[in-house]
């Protein structure tokens, strides 16, 4: 009855405005910290495209003038504590993964390598990313 945080993670269909509307006003009428399990566009399920909690996350960053405290990907802490679990440096560990910003920037931007594979989401574009360059571009984890 008194929250003091609200966490957004993927609730695939129960992304609908009357819960988005909820969220915003837990956050805003509250003054809740906001925490978002993530901040990816989108993902594959299935065969077809599905927003992930990103745009989500967004939008309320955005409507309720707060930023989302980030505990997945891209943020630099979420790569941090697996290769602190593993007893590892960020030297030591390469990130591979088929989306180009969240998978393969992300962990640039904790200081790790960054691998995009050419399945799942990957689509021909993400080679000419203007923002994020691969360390490393392979077809299947095989390679």
């Amino acid at each position: 009855e008194d929250p003091n945080c609200v966490v957004l993670g993927d609730a695939v269909d129960l992304f609908n405005y009357e819960n988005i509307n909820k969220v915003f006003r837990l956050i805003k009428e509250n003054d809740c910290e906001f925490i978002s399990l993530g901040k990816g566009k989108y993902y594959r399920e299935d065969g077809a495209l599905t927003l992930d909690v990103g745009p989500f996350t967004a939008g309320l960053e955005f409507a309720c003038g707060k930023q989302a405290v980030v505990c997945g990907k891209p943020a630099k802490p979420f790569f941090q504590a697996g290769w602190e679990s593993l007893n590892l440096t960020g030297e030591e560990v390469v990130m591979v993964g088929d989306d180009i910003i969240s998978d393969v920037g992300g962990a640039q931007e904790a200081g790790i390598r960054g691998v995009l594979v050419r399945t799942g989401k990957y689509t021909p574009a993400d080679e000419s990313n203007p923002e994020v360059k691969p360390d490393l571009i392979v077809d299947n984890l095989k390679d």
